[in-house]
């Protein structure tokens, strides 16, 4: 829809080209996926691996310290959906991004945007594999999910979880800063009005969830290490992939 825009602004640094590249990407992509014959099987398939995300990660989603930090890591960032409409408005306003946001916020929005790009390809390209065992996704079992998830690139599956790093590492930084919150606040009205609230929400969650716990480093490097485990035992075929090995992480 904004394409033309995304091409015609001039960008100046390493990270604003970053971020244009990815954009472009990303645009192209969800043209193509909202063509796709097999989209409509996407939120069944968002909505099995949500529940896998919540199983595997229960006991921090119970813990009070983890659960605000851990929804929006595995909402948000890890297994982002629904976001149509926040997309579209990052692209209408690249050419202000660019123009007004630090350098360094252009490098993690470009690794979020990122993030975004390679989980929706990963989940359809496991769509389409699915569809090739003759299988949809809501008569999907483990063993199927796991076939069809080692028939994708595993290569990218370990790209995605190491955005979830980089990206999640970043927010954390920024919601630091004790002036963000002020601004959130203070930006709420003025992002309604540009129709900017999808992509405003998205930031004051980020920052509401991380602002409130001590350690978000250790969420997300037990988050991190969780997924590798469970994504390695998926490609050596473990008989129980999603079972983790790890003990439960300290909270002090």
């Amino acid at each position: 829809m904004y394409r033309e825009r995304l091409v015609a602004t001039p960008v100046t640094s390493d990270n604003a080209r970053q971020l244009q590249h990815q954009l472009l990407a990303y645009h192209d992509f969800r043209q193509y996926r909202a063509d796709h014959s097999l989209a409509p099987a996407l939120a069944a398939l968002g909505e099995w691996q949500a529940e896998r995300l919540k199983a595997t990660h229960e006991d921090l989603y119970e813990h009070p310290a983890y659960r605000p930090g851990l929804v929006f890591l595995l909402t948000d960032l890890y297994a982002p959906a629904g976001m149509t409409r926040r997309d579209d408005n990052v692209d209408r306003v690249f050419p202000k991004i660019v123009k007004w946001l630090p350098d360094h916020l252009l490098d993690t929005l470009a690794g979020l945007v990122e993030l975004n790009h390679v989980t929706q390809r990963l989940d359809l390209d496991l769509i389409e594999q699915l569809d090739l065992m003759g299988l949809e996704p809501d008569r999907m079992d483990k063993d199927a999910y796991c076939e069809a998830f080692r028939a994708g690139d595993s290569g990218q599956r370990r790209r995605q979880i190491a955005l979830v790093e980089q990206v999640g590492g970043q927010l954390d930084r920024y919601v630091r800063n004790r002036s963000l919150g002020w601004l959130l606040s203070m930006s709420r009205g003025p992002a309604e009005m540009a129709e900017l609230e999808d992509l405003h929400s998205f930031i004051h969650r980020g920052y509401r969830a991380f602002r409130a716990m001590d350690r978000v480093d250790a969420l997300i490097d037990e988050v991190v290490a969780r997924e590798t485990q469970v994504l390695e035992q998926i490609l050596a075929a473990h008989p129980d992939p999603f079972k983790l090995t790890a003990s439960p992480p300290r909270t002090s």
